[in-house]
């Protein structure tokens, strides 16, 4: 079938919107009906030639969500008409990792989905009888897609799907992050540096898990009214002097937990230093860029401090986004603000250009 999607041609130029051919799933996949699709920094950190791993032609998107239109053999899980957020981390249900508690990286198709191609090592987008790649297993910034059955959650039809999308990624990142790998307690303080899309969506997982105190440290004092809506119960504006704030704020202790979202090393550090002595969990969710390194005074961690990686929060993305989703439709999460910008596939770059200016949280692709 044909389909227009933004193709991501040359690294560091704008993404170019075409047609292109899409061959039917095969054994294990599903193709799906885009309706909606976040802009993510992900997306933009390919496009610019900053990932050591990019590869192009490639059609770029990973936080979608859209309708089950046709499913190729073997597929039992999901059929025609229901409603799916994408997965870029996968889930299985059978390999080592999935069958753990402790991590959400599921092993089986971590290889091809890396290179850009689906799970038998070959494409199903094409331009003029030439393969052009897939990216994070989803490729959403298309009207359609193929995606393996296992990088795909069944959400409730109830969920609108251009707020829905939001849980592919950035959101449930940050909720994650504190329901999943802090494992954050009742009562304790938390402090999130960061309040993009996924700082936003920690302060919100931190307030779910009973948190008692929930400062939120960014420099725009638009992002940090966010916080306060998402249960930031004290916000800061960031700068040299944090840690000393923080611990000022928490009677020279420092915070149970720090949540990382920035991807700045500096802004890293912080977030361990912030730790409380003896107890303190620093988790990262950012991204740095190619080449950084995160310096750590080795006496922070001697007294007690730890540090822990976040990779989509942990999320198990076909057991717990339909689950997070629901929670949302219960009122227990409020989306609404994440949505700043409504745009159309042919105004992506636009998308983009709002990201780098920090207009707004996240802009949404409607393919309605």
């Amino acid at each position: 079938m044909k389909i227009r999607a933004a193709v991501l041609e040359t690294f560091g130029a704008p993404l170019e919107v075409q047609e292109l051919e899409l061959a039917e799933p095969r054994a294990g996949e599903v193709l799906v009906r885009l309706m909606a699709c976040g802009v993510c920094h992900t997306d933009l950190f390919t496009a610019s030639g900053a990932d050591p791993s990019g590869y192009s032609p490639t059609v770029l998107g990973h936080e979608g969500a859209g309708v089950v239109e046709r499913v190729g053999e073997s597929v039992t899980s999901l059929s025609p008409g229901d409603h799916v957020v994408t997965l870029f981390s996968p889930q299985c249900r059978e390999c080592v990792h999935c069958l753990d508690p402790r991590t959400n990286l599921c092993l089986a198709i971590r290889e091809q989905q890396g290179q850009g191609f689906l799970p038998d090592g070959t494409t199903r987008l094409s331009r003029d009888g030439e393969p052009v790649r897939h990216f994070m297993g989803t490729s959403t910034f298309a009207e359609a897609t193929v995606i393996p059955e296992i990088a795909l959650a069944k959400v409730s039809p109830e969920a609108p799907l251009d707020r829905a999308c939001l849980f592919a990624c950035g959101l449930s990142t940050g909720l994650g992050a504190a329901m999943n790998t802090a494992k954050v307690e009742p009562g304790s303080t938390c402090v999130v540096f960061g309040a993009g899309m996924v700082g936003l969506g920690a302060v919100a997982g931190c307030r779910l898990q009973g948190a008692e105190r929930i400062v939120c440290v960014d420099l725009s004092e638009e992002r940090l009214e966010l916080a306060r809506g998402q249960g930031a119960t004290e916000t800061l504006a960031g700068g040299p002097d944090t840690v000393e704030r923080i611990l000022e704020l928490t009677g020279g202790f420092g915070a149970d937990y720090t949540f990382e979202a920035t991807g700045h090393v500096g802004v890293m550090r912080q977030a361990v230093e912030s730790a409380r002595m003896g107890w303190g969990l620093a988790t990262v969710c950012g991204v740095a860029g190619k080449g950084e390194t995160l310096e750590v005074v080795p006496r922070f961690l001697i007294t007690g401090r730890r540090v822990a990686g976040s990779s989509f929060g942990g999320v198990k993305g076909r057991d717990q986004v339909p689950q997070l989703v629901e929670r949302w439709l219960a009122g227990e999460i409020d989306v609404e603000p994440f949505v700043s910008h409504k745009l159309t596939l042919d105004e992506v770059n636009r998308g983009f250009e709002l990201m780098e200016a920090q207009d707004g949280i996240r802009s949404v692709i409607d393919f309605g």
